[in-house]
Protein backbone atom coordinates (compact mmCIF):
# COMPACT_ATOMS: atom_id res chain seq x y z
CA UNK A 1 0.00 0.00 0.00
CA UNK A 2 1.23 3.45 -0.89
CA UNK A 3 -0.04 7.05 0.36
CA UNK A 4 0.77 9.68 -2.28
CA UNK A 5 0.65 12.91 -1.77
CA UNK A 6 -1.89 14.56 -4.52
CA UNK A 7 -0.37 16.25 -7.14
CA UNK A 8 -2.35 15.92 -10.06
CA UNK A 9 -6.13 17.02 -10.78
CA UNK A 10 -6.58 12.50 -11.49
CA UNK A 11 -4.81 12.28 -7.92
CA UNK A 12 -7.43 14.87 -6.81
CA UNK A 13 -10.37 13.34 -8.40
CA UNK A 14 -9.57 10.11 -7.06
CA UNK A 15 -9.40 11.29 -3.47
CA UNK A 16 -12.41 13.20 -3.51
CA UNK A 17 -14.47 10.19 -5.06
CA UNK A 18 -13.47 7.83 -2.41
CA UNK A 19 -15.22 9.99 0.11
CA UNK A 20 -18.51 10.73 -2.43
CA UNK A 21 -18.74 6.53 -2.67
CA UNK A 22 -18.74 6.22 0.63
CA UNK A 23 -20.80 8.95 2.01
CA UNK A 24 -22.91 9.83 -1.06
CA UNK A 25 -25.58 11.57 1.27
CA UNK A 26 -22.64 13.77 2.43
CA UNK A 27 -21.00 14.36 -1.13
CA UNK A 28 -19.43 17.37 -2.17
CA UNK A 29 -18.44 18.88 -5.34
CA UNK A 30 -14.59 19.55 -6.28
CA UNK A 31 -15.24 22.93 -6.34
CA UNK A 32 -16.42 23.06 -2.45
CA UNK A 33 -13.09 21.28 -2.35
CA UNK A 34 -11.31 23.57 -3.36
CA UNK A 35 -13.34 26.42 -1.66
CA UNK A 36 -12.05 25.08 1.43
CA UNK A 37 -8.26 24.74 -0.17
CA UNK A 38 -8.29 28.42 -0.82
CA UNK A 39 -10.31 29.21 2.69
CA UNK A 40 -6.89 27.63 4.71
CA UNK A 41 -3.22 28.78 5.29
CA UNK A 42 -2.00 25.00 4.58
CA UNK A 43 -3.74 22.15 2.69
CA UNK A 44 -2.67 18.79 1.33
CA UNK A 45 -4.55 15.91 -0.12
CA UNK A 46 -2.74 12.30 0.19
CA UNK A 47 -4.21 8.99 -1.35
CA UNK A 48 -3.94 5.74 -0.57
CA UNK A 49 -3.28 3.19 -3.39
CA UNK A 50 -3.35 -0.92 -2.90
CA UNK A 51 -2.26 -2.46 -6.09
CA UNK A 52 -2.49 0.89 -7.76
CA UNK A 53 -6.15 1.47 -7.33
CA UNK A 54 -7.33 4.09 -4.77
CA UNK A 55 -8.74 3.02 -1.46
CA UNK A 56 -8.16 5.92 0.98
CA UNK A 57 -7.88 9.35 0.67
CA UNK A 58 -6.87 12.08 3.60
CA UNK A 59 -7.00 16.07 3.58
CA UNK A 60 -5.32 18.07 5.96
CA UNK A 61 -5.47 22.11 6.43
CA UNK A 62 -4.71 24.47 8.40
CA UNK A 63 -6.03 28.09 8.88
CA UNK A 64 -5.02 30.86 10.22
CA UNK A 65 -7.62 31.46 12.80
CA UNK A 66 -6.28 28.59 14.44
CA UNK A 67 -2.64 28.16 13.24
CA UNK A 68 -1.49 25.29 16.08
CA UNK A 69 -4.33 23.15 15.00
CA UNK A 70 -4.84 20.67 11.87
CA UNK A 71 -8.31 19.73 10.39
CA UNK A 72 -8.44 16.24 8.96
CA UNK A 73 -11.31 14.39 6.88
CA UNK A 74 -9.75 10.35 6.62
CA UNK A 75 -12.17 8.18 4.59
CA UNK A 76 -11.48 5.01 3.24
CA UNK A 77 -13.41 2.44 1.61
CA UNK A 78 -15.35 0.14 3.64
CA UNK A 79 -13.76 -3.44 2.65
CA UNK A 80 -10.75 -2.06 2.80
CA UNK A 81 -10.85 -0.87 6.50
CA UNK A 82 -9.41 -2.46 9.23
CA UNK A 83 -5.80 -3.08 7.14
CA UNK A 84 -3.77 -0.08 8.53
CA UNK A 85 -5.63 2.17 5.88
CA UNK A 86 -6.35 4.64 7.69
CA UNK A 87 -3.49 4.92 10.33
CA UNK A 88 -1.20 5.30 7.40
CA UNK A 89 -3.05 8.24 6.37
CA UNK A 90 -3.33 9.90 9.62
CA UNK A 91 0.15 9.31 9.82
CA UNK A 92 0.92 11.22 7.71
CA UNK A 93 -1.06 13.60 8.01
CA UNK A 94 0.46 14.06 11.49
CA UNK A 95 3.70 14.26 10.36
CA UNK A 96 2.76 16.88 7.77
CA UNK A 97 1.08 19.18 10.86
CA UNK A 98 3.77 18.74 12.93
CA UNK A 99 6.39 20.22 10.13
CA UNK A 100 4.01 23.36 10.08
CA UNK A 101 4.10 24.02 13.63
CA UNK A 102 0.80 22.46 14.46
CA UNK A 103 0.02 20.47 17.88
CA UNK A 104 -3.48 20.13 17.83
CA UNK A 105 -5.51 17.82 15.25
CA UNK A 106 -9.56 17.56 14.73
CA UNK A 107 -10.77 15.54 12.63
CA UNK A 108 -14.31 15.46 11.31
CA UNK A 109 -16.61 12.37 11.47
CA UNK A 110 -20.30 11.98 10.07
CA UNK A 111 -22.74 11.72 13.27
CA UNK A 112 -23.45 8.14 12.48
CA UNK A 113 -20.26 6.64 11.15
CA UNK A 114 -19.53 4.76 14.48
CA UNK A 115 -16.48 2.68 13.15
CA UNK A 116 -14.76 6.11 12.79
CA UNK A 117 -15.83 7.75 15.90
CA UNK A 118 -14.08 4.95 17.30
CA UNK A 119 -10.89 5.01 15.51
CA UNK A 120 -11.03 8.79 16.44
CA UNK A 121 -11.54 8.15 19.81
CA UNK A 122 -9.13 5.46 20.07
CA UNK A 123 -6.07 8.07 19.35
CA UNK A 124 -7.16 10.12 22.26
CA UNK A 125 -9.46 12.98 20.56
CA UNK A 126 -12.79 14.11 21.95
CA UNK A 127 -15.70 15.65 20.78
CA UNK A 128 -15.63 19.40 20.59
CA UNK A 129 -18.50 20.44 18.93
CA UNK A 130 -21.44 19.01 16.39
CA UNK A 131 -22.54 20.75 13.20
CA UNK A 132 -26.01 19.84 11.40
CA UNK A 133 -25.98 19.97 7.45
CA UNK A 134 -29.14 21.61 5.96
CA UNK A 135 -30.18 21.39 2.77
CA UNK A 136 -33.25 23.85 1.08
CA UNK A 137 -34.12 22.95 -2.67
CA UNK A 138 -34.72 25.51 -5.05
CA UNK A 139 -37.16 23.54 -7.61
CA UNK A 140 -40.72 24.89 -7.42
CA UNK A 141 -39.87 27.89 -5.14
CA UNK A 142 -40.86 31.39 -5.48
CA UNK A 143 -39.02 33.95 -4.14
CA UNK A 144 -39.34 35.59 -0.45
CA UNK A 145 -40.37 39.09 0.46
CA UNK A 146 -36.92 40.88 1.34
CA UNK A 147 -38.13 42.86 4.70
CA UNK A 148 -35.52 44.53 6.99
CA UNK A 149 -36.31 46.63 9.32
CA UNK A 150 -36.78 50.12 9.03
CA UNK A 151 -33.78 51.90 8.24
CA UNK A 152 -31.70 49.37 7.07
CA UNK A 153 -31.01 48.57 3.17
CA UNK A 154 -29.90 45.34 1.85
CA UNK A 155 -26.85 46.15 -0.82
CA UNK A 156 -24.52 43.86 -2.36
CA UNK A 157 -21.06 44.34 -1.99
CA UNK A 158 -20.69 44.84 -5.99
CA UNK A 159 -22.81 47.88 -5.80
CA UNK A 160 -21.12 48.88 -2.32
CA UNK A 161 -17.55 47.52 -3.06
CA UNK A 162 -16.38 49.98 -0.19
CA UNK A 163 -17.85 48.17 2.68
CA UNK A 164 -15.58 45.67 2.75
CA UNK A 165 -13.89 46.65 6.02
CA UNK A 166 -17.37 46.94 7.47
CA UNK A 167 -18.11 43.10 7.02
CA UNK A 168 -14.37 42.48 8.12
CA UNK A 169 -15.68 44.52 11.63
CA UNK A 170 -18.91 42.28 11.49
CA UNK A 171 -16.90 38.90 11.24
CA UNK A 172 -14.86 39.69 14.52
CA UNK A 173 -17.34 40.56 16.47
CA UNK A 174 -19.77 37.64 15.83
CA UNK A 175 -17.18 34.82 16.25
CA UNK A 176 -17.49 35.25 19.58
CA UNK A 177 -20.53 34.20 19.75
CA UNK A 178 -20.36 30.86 17.84
CA UNK A 179 -20.03 27.94 19.76
CA UNK A 180 -16.92 26.03 19.11
CA UNK A 181 -15.42 29.10 17.33
CA UNK A 182 -15.14 32.12 20.37
CA UNK A 183 -11.57 31.32 21.08
CA UNK A 184 -10.28 31.71 17.63
CA UNK A 185 -8.74 35.01 16.55
CA UNK A 186 -9.98 36.39 13.23
CA UNK A 187 -6.68 36.72 10.57
CA UNK A 188 -5.62 40.13 9.67
CA UNK A 189 -7.91 42.22 7.24
CA UNK A 190 -5.58 41.50 4.10
CA UNK A 191 -5.51 37.67 4.91
CA UNK A 192 -8.93 37.66 5.77
CA UNK A 193 -10.12 38.84 2.32
CA UNK A 194 -7.71 36.35 0.54
CA UNK A 195 -9.07 33.26 2.13
CA UNK A 196 -12.71 34.46 2.83
CA UNK A 197 -13.51 37.10 0.33
CA UNK A 198 -11.50 36.28 -2.84
CA UNK A 199 -11.59 32.87 -3.39
CA UNK A 200 -13.27 31.34 -6.70
CA UNK A 201 -16.60 30.55 -5.42
CA UNK A 202 -16.84 34.27 -3.88
CA UNK A 203 -18.91 36.32 -5.65
CA UNK A 204 -19.55 40.34 -5.07
CA UNK A 205 -22.96 39.83 -6.67
CA UNK A 206 -23.81 36.68 -4.09
CA UNK A 207 -22.26 38.92 -1.20
CA UNK A 208 -25.00 40.54 0.72
CA UNK A 209 -25.02 43.31 3.14
CA UNK A 210 -27.40 44.93 5.70
CA UNK A 211 -26.52 48.71 6.19
CA UNK A 212 -27.52 50.88 8.61
CA UNK A 213 -26.39 54.84 7.05
CA UNK A 214 -22.92 53.96 7.13
CA UNK A 215 -22.50 51.06 9.05
CA UNK A 216 -22.14 47.73 8.14
CA UNK A 217 -25.05 46.03 10.28
CA UNK A 218 -24.27 42.50 8.88
CA UNK A 219 -23.45 40.70 5.89
CA UNK A 220 -24.16 37.36 4.28
CA UNK A 221 -22.56 35.51 1.31
CA UNK A 222 -23.16 32.54 -0.87
CA UNK A 223 -20.35 30.03 -1.83
CA UNK A 224 -21.15 29.15 -5.50
CA UNK A 225 -19.47 25.45 -5.59
CA UNK A 226 -21.16 24.26 -8.37
CA UNK A 227 -23.30 25.06 -11.44
CA UNK A 228 -26.81 24.60 -9.60
CA UNK A 229 -25.84 24.09 -6.33
CA UNK A 230 -24.13 26.81 -3.19
CA UNK A 231 -23.53 27.21 0.00
CA UNK A 232 -23.74 29.59 2.53
CA UNK A 233 -21.01 30.29 4.06
CA UNK A 234 -21.48 33.26 6.24
CA UNK A 235 -24.77 34.93 7.51
CA UNK A 236 -23.85 37.36 10.83
CA UNK A 237 -25.43 40.47 12.59
CA UNK A 238 -23.67 42.52 15.04
CA UNK A 239 -24.77 42.12 17.99
CA UNK A 240 -26.61 45.85 18.71
CA UNK A 241 -28.12 45.14 15.58
CA UNK A 242 -29.89 41.36 16.62
CA UNK A 243 -33.06 40.42 16.77
CA UNK A 244 -35.16 43.27 14.45
CA UNK A 245 -35.67 40.45 11.41
CA UNK A 246 -31.82 41.34 9.62
CA UNK A 247 -30.87 37.85 9.37
CA UNK A 248 -33.96 36.99 7.75
CA UNK A 249 -33.53 39.84 5.27
CA UNK A 250 -30.31 38.93 4.43
CA UNK A 251 -31.06 35.37 4.13
CA UNK A 252 -33.99 36.12 2.37
CA UNK A 253 -32.09 37.90 -0.53
CA UNK A 254 -29.79 34.91 -0.63
CA UNK A 255 -32.27 32.27 -1.67
CA UNK A 256 -33.37 35.07 -4.07
CA UNK A 257 -30.16 35.67 -5.98
CA UNK A 258 -30.10 31.84 -5.82
CA UNK A 259 -33.66 31.32 -7.87
CA UNK A 260 -32.63 34.19 -10.24
CA UNK A 261 -29.47 32.62 -11.10
CA UNK A 262 -30.53 29.26 -11.72
CA UNK A 263 -29.13 27.80 -9.04
CA UNK A 264 -31.60 24.25 -7.52
CA UNK A 265 -30.25 23.27 -4.48
CA UNK A 266 -28.51 25.74 -1.25
CA UNK A 267 -27.00 23.85 1.70
CA UNK A 268 -25.01 25.30 4.71
CA UNK A 269 -24.09 23.63 8.25
CA UNK A 270 -24.60 25.23 11.89
CA UNK A 271 -23.41 24.47 15.20
CA UNK A 272 -26.55 22.46 16.91
CA UNK A 273 -26.54 25.20 19.91
CA UNK A 274 -26.43 28.27 17.49
CA UNK A 275 -30.46 28.49 18.36
CA UNK A 276 -30.90 31.27 16.16
CA UNK A 277 -30.15 30.50 13.13
CA UNK A 278 -31.20 26.94 13.97
CA UNK A 279 -34.74 28.38 14.10
CA UNK A 280 -34.44 31.04 10.81
CA UNK A 281 -32.74 27.99 8.80
CA UNK A 282 -36.27 26.09 9.47
CA UNK A 283 -38.62 28.97 9.11
CA UNK A 284 -36.97 28.80 5.62
CA UNK A 285 -37.64 25.48 4.80
CA UNK A 286 -33.97 24.36 5.65
CA UNK A 287 -34.13 20.16 5.70
CA UNK A 288 -31.49 18.13 7.98
CA UNK A 289 -29.12 16.46 5.71
CA UNK A 290 -26.41 14.74 8.11
CA UNK A 291 -24.31 16.14 11.27
CA UNK A 292 -21.04 15.78 11.77
CA UNK A 293 -19.27 14.96 14.98
CA UNK A 294 -15.70 17.57 15.76
CA UNK A 295 -12.79 15.96 17.64
CA UNK A 296 -9.83 17.33 18.86
CA UNK A 297 -6.52 16.25 20.80
CA UNK A 298 -2.86 16.49 20.82
CA UNK A 299 -1.31 15.24 17.55
CA UNK A 300 -0.95 11.67 17.62
CA UNK A 301 2.64 10.47 18.79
Amino acid sequence: MDVIRCSSDVDELDSLGIYNTVWPQAAVTIEAVHSYRDSALHYVDYLARLNGLPVGSGTGAIFGYRPQRAETLITVLPEHRRSGIGTALLSTITQWSRDLGAHEIEASVLGHDVESLSFARHRGLIEDRRQVSLVLPLSGRSTIPVAPPIGIDIVTWAQRPDLAVGMYEVDVEIHRDIPGFDNIQVEPFQEWMTHNMRRPTDSPEATFIAVDGDIVAGFAKLSLTGPTIAGHSMTGVRRAWRGRGIAGALKAASINWALANGYTELYTSNEERNTPIQRLNARLGYQPRTDRIHLVGPLPG
